[in-house]
């Protein structure tokens, strides 16, 4: 199987962390495609209309994206515990903190756009509060929800998030003391380690 990866991107990095602690990383040949809104990359737009990555290229079927959809097929691929529980409130807990980190990192691109990589002329002030209202909001509301074990699909993206969010330096969630113990123990794992960010963003 192909991932197009982008070496800066969450998402990216979340199926790739995943496929890691899955057992099953050896069977991706990982390419990075670099795309932004404003970046077009034919290759990527020819597998995925939305032209963005991730997206998984499969030996046989037609290709997968995105980041969660690209999980809950790896999820199928070994036989290991399952990191998206088949059932009860253990599932629904699970991707409910995989849509929260999702968001997460949404609103952290949208305020990279409003503080630098929009003209400056073109700023919104009021859109950049309001995003980074949503990020505290978030903190604060993972540092009672975040828990150890057993590892779901729901930590590897808080966790990338989180690592993205340090990465781009956009607002820290380091006051959160709980939160910031369990992301540093988290970043140690050799899913982590094995998977750095690195890159920047172009845009044109």
């Amino acid at each position: 199987m192909i991932l197009y990866y982008q070496t800066h991107s969450p998402f990216a990095r979340k199926t790739l962390v995943f496929a890691h602690e899955a057992g099953i990383a050896e069977r991706l040949e990982v390419i990075h495609q670099e795309t932004s809104p404003t970046l077009r990359n034919a290759r990527v737009f020819a597998e995925n209309p939305l032209g963005k990555v991730p997206v998984l290229l499969r030996d046989a079927g037609e290709p997968i994206f995105d980041s969660d959809v690209i999980c809950a097929y790896l999820d199928t691929l070994h036989d290991g515990v399952k990191m998206i529980p088949g059932e009860g409130e253990a599932r629904w807990r699970a991707l409910r903190l995989q849509a929260v980190a999702q968001g997460l990192a949404q609103a952290g691109i949208g305020l990279r756009w409003e503080r630098e990589r929009r003209p400056e002329q073109l700023r919104y002030p009021a859109l950049a509060e309001g995003y980074n209202d949503k990020i505290e909001a978030t903190y604060d509301w993972l540092e009672g929800a975040i828990a150890e074990a057993p590892l779901n699909v729901g930590h590897i993206a808080v966790a990338t998030a989180l690592s993205w969010m340090a990465f781009r330096e956009l607002p820290s969630f380091r006051g959160r003391a709980r939160l910031t113990a369990w992301f540093d123990a988290f970043e140690q794992r050799p899913s982590m380690l094995a998977t750095p960010l690195s890159g920047e963003t172009h845009d044109r």
